[in-house]
């Protein structure tokens, strides 16, 4: 396994990545909480571009992976700046953001903050807004006493060892919100979502389709697929997705 390059941020976080040279728009993989470059989606999309001469990038957010920095510090806004900090040093021309899970509301911030960047966009299973309208909104009233408290409330996953939800992670996702104003996105959308996610709902997919304004937006729904939406047809569908973003017209001007 190749050893992952560095990026050093302005922020003094150091961010590991591996990037593919390639034919532009550069398909940029952006993973969920607590996921890394390693995992299964991200590879083999790296597969794929190489296969198809496609530049791509993968990174880990700071605290993820072979980055610096422990995750209980880090929040929303700290990987938007890890991501922006990627695009704009690593990247030069159009970008294509594939983003996964809590990587989906990573790739939403990056449509609006760098809008001309970006000539078009996938999501997997995307949860825009999960801090304030899944954790906070789910926590009881002894929950939001204790992070007041102690600043950290330990949540159960289905994955992985439990999530730690800091106040810092709360309050930063507010000024982060993606579904509570305007959310413009003029190129091609493929939305991509399980109907058997216990992680993120088909009603968050609906949502975010009904929210966003696009000249083409599509949403997929797969049914019986999982939240990881790793399997081999579920591979075969990200493939697809992304490759009628990159034949859409929506960058032939770039």
């Amino acid at each position: 396994m190749a050893k992952p390059s560095y990026l050093e941020t302005s922020q003094g976080r150091s961010i590991a990545y591996h990037l593919t040279a390639g034919e532009g728009p550069c398909v940029v993989f952006l993973g969920g909480l607590k996921s890394d470059m390693e995992g299964t989606k991200a590879v083999h999309l790296e597969d794929w571009a190489q296969a198809t001469g496609r530049a791509f990038l993968r990174l880990d957010y700071s605290g993820h992976g072979e980055s610096s920095g422990k995750f209980e510090e880090g929040c929303i806004g700290d990987w938007h700046e890890d991501t922006l900090a990627a695009i704009d040093v690593l990247i030069e021309g159009p970008i294509v953001p594939v983003g996964s899970s809590m990587g989906g509301w990573q790739a939403l911030l990056l449509a609006r903050a760098r809008p001309e960047r970006l000539a078009g966009l996938v999501t997997i299973a995307a949860a825009p807004d999960f801090t304030e309208d899944g954790w906070w909104a789910g926590f009881d009233d002894s929950q939001k006493a204790q992070l007041t408290e102690t600043g950290r409330v330990e949540l159960p996953s289905d994955y992985m060892e439990p999530y730690v939800v800091t106040k810092r992670m709360i309050e930063d996702g507010r000024n982060r919100l993606v579904l509570r104003e305007p959310l413009e996105l003029p190129f091609s959308v493929r939305l991509l979502q399980g109907t058997a996610d216990s992680a993120v709902s088909v009603a968050t997919a609906t949502k975010l389709l009904e929210h966003a304004s696009s000249p083409d937006m599509q949403l997929l729904l797969v049914k019986d697929a999982d939240h990881r939406f790793s399997d081999g047809p579920c591979l075969g569908l990200i493939e697809q997705a992304v490759e009628q973003v990159l034949a859409s017209n929506s960058f032939s001007e770039l």
